[in-house]
């Protein structure tokens, strides 16, 4: 293994068929699209990527060889019949473990789901590949979702390439990890406080939670449909190394759906604004600290984006320390009601974070339940009022630097682990309001990535994208990179 490289500047036509992976996706999908190079051979560059550096960083879980092959293989066969291909044709792509893909096990990273194998593709898969885009493998996630360490039963430890003796982010942390050291040109999460942007910003690359509605999903557990909380708060979202590629895969995505109700039919672009653009700035969403190198990074981010044309102040997140209690009373609610059956799928050290946020917010009966779902409304009031006047907020994906491995320390008690879950809060916080945001990088700390995230009044992604895209322009693309030993 060496130290990690500059992605390839080379065009896709020159570029030896070895090197594919290092091109991001939408340079991938143009090249297939043009006839300049196979989608066979696309496929084949990202197999033998995986072959290779797969056994260091353990993302990619199950391996869908074949699929992909004849994927690939009907792509360039509809190429030389003369069909339009998509805007990712033949771009591959890594599908989270607890997302549907026809005909492989949606196993949540547990021994009790391993053979409940999907009969079709969850939504946004069936739409990726309806672009042109080709399922690669399955990626590793923590235990159902639920601990935040990045090890999952069936598929083991998950590692950070940069510094294997830090945290890869998650839940989304295989797709994450696959996406940054160019197993796939995409990747395919979701997000319901953080577990798109996390493992994004932990890995140097970048990633979008759309908004509530934005795209379709489908989030039933072996035919049970999710319970109020678990409707309204988890998003699916992709992640890429450009922001270009969120791009394409926010339109490929995007859209109303016969396959769940609750996505909206609003368009991917709203309209251009008049007038510059007010950027809300929000260091330290939690009044907690915020790391020098992170509120450097920030300072510098609003800098750039004012050379672009903004305007950037300071503003305050409302009733935040509520929203935290809203978000943690509303899931913790719904968990209590099927936790000591859903434990037992667990390990002791996967159900750790879950008892530990149990201890911290209890689930509270019936009555406080529903008056938090009003809670809820009232702070997405508050939040649309803010966004009126600062249509963009810019803040930390994370407050403090990519963690160690290790997240939750044993003997970590409940004051720690509210401690531990700071960081994060504004992922927490924009989830539970149901607003668009983007992580993106923004340069290194200490030799690791570092990240700032873009946050959006509701269906307005394309804002987040934009001022992303004026960021990438100024810090650049950090990967793909090979994994450090």
């Amino acid at each position: 293994m060496h130290a990690h490289h500059e992605a390839s500047s080379e065009r896709p036509g020159d570029a030896m068929n070895t090197d594919l992976w290092k091109l991001n996706a939408t340079e991938l999908g143009a090249a297939v699209a043009r006839g300049e190079v196979p989608a066979v051979q696309v496929v084949e560059s990202h197999l033998a990527r995986i072959a290779a550096v797969n056994p260091a960083v353990n993302a990619v879980t199950q391996l869908m060889a074949d699929g992909a092959r004849e994927a690939a293989r009907t792509t360039d066969r509809r190429r030389a019949a003369g069909e339009q291909l998509g805007p990712l044709a033949g771009v591959p792509f890594t599908v989270k473990e607890n997302i549907h893909v026809a005909g492989w096990a949606t196993t949540h990273g547990v021994r009790a789901f391993r053979d409940q194998v999907a009969e079709a593709d969850s939504p946004p898969v069936r739409r990726l590949r309806a672009a042109g885009a080709i399922p690669i493998g399955h990626s590793n996630m923590p235990d159902l979702a639920l601990s935040s360490e990045p090890e999952s039963q069936l598929f083991g430890v998950t590692y950070n390439p940069w510094d294997r003796t830090r945290s890869p982010g998650g839940s989304s942390t295989g797709d994450g990890v696959a996406v940054a050291v160019g197993m796939a040109a995409l990747g395919l999460g979701n997000d319901a406080g953080g577990s798109v942007r996390l493992p994004a910003a932990f890995n140097g690359v970048a990633g979008l939670k759309p908004s509530h509605g934005r795209f379709a999903a489908d989030h039933r557990i072996m035919g049970q449909e999710p319970m109020l909380a678990s409707q309204l708060i988890p998003v699916d979202g992709p992640i890429a190394r450009s922001v270009a590629d969120l791009r394409a895969a926010y339109e490929a995505l995007a859209g109303a759906d016969p396959a769940d109700p609750r996505a909206v039919p609003v368009p991917a672009y709203g309209p251009r604004s008049t007038g510059p653009i007010r950027v809300g700035v929000v260091a330290d969403p939690a009044g907690a600290g915020v790391h020098p190198e992170i509120r450097a990074a920030l300072d510098q981010a609003a800098a750039v984006l004012e050379q672009a044309g903004y305007v950037v102040e300071e503003v305050r997140i409302p009733r935040f320390a509520e929203s935290l209690e809203c978000y943690g009373k509303l899931i913790m609610t719904e968990f209590g009601v099927n936790w000591p059956r859903v434990r037992q799928l667990l390990t002791e050290k996967g159900a750790q974070h879950i008892d530990l946020f149990m201890d911290r917010t209890p689930h509270t009966d019936l009555a406080e339940f529903l008056r938090q779902t009003g809670v809820r409304l009232g702070i997405q009031r508050a939040w649309a009022q803010l966004l009126d006047t600062h249509p963009l907020l810019l803040g930390p994906t994370s407050t403090q630097p990519v963690p160690g491995t290790d997240v939750l320390p044993d003997g970590t008690d409940t004051e720690s682990h509210a401690r531990l879950m700071l960081p994060g809060a504004l992922c927490t916080v924009t989830s539970l309001v149901g607003v668009p945001a983007v992580s993106v990088p923004v340069g290194f700390a200490d030799g690791m990535p570092q990240s700032v995230q873009l946050i959006g009044q509701m269906y307005r992604e394309d804002r987040c994208l934009r001022a992303a895209e004026e960021l990438e322009r100024h810090f650049g693309v950090l990967a793909p990179l090979d994994p450090r030993p």
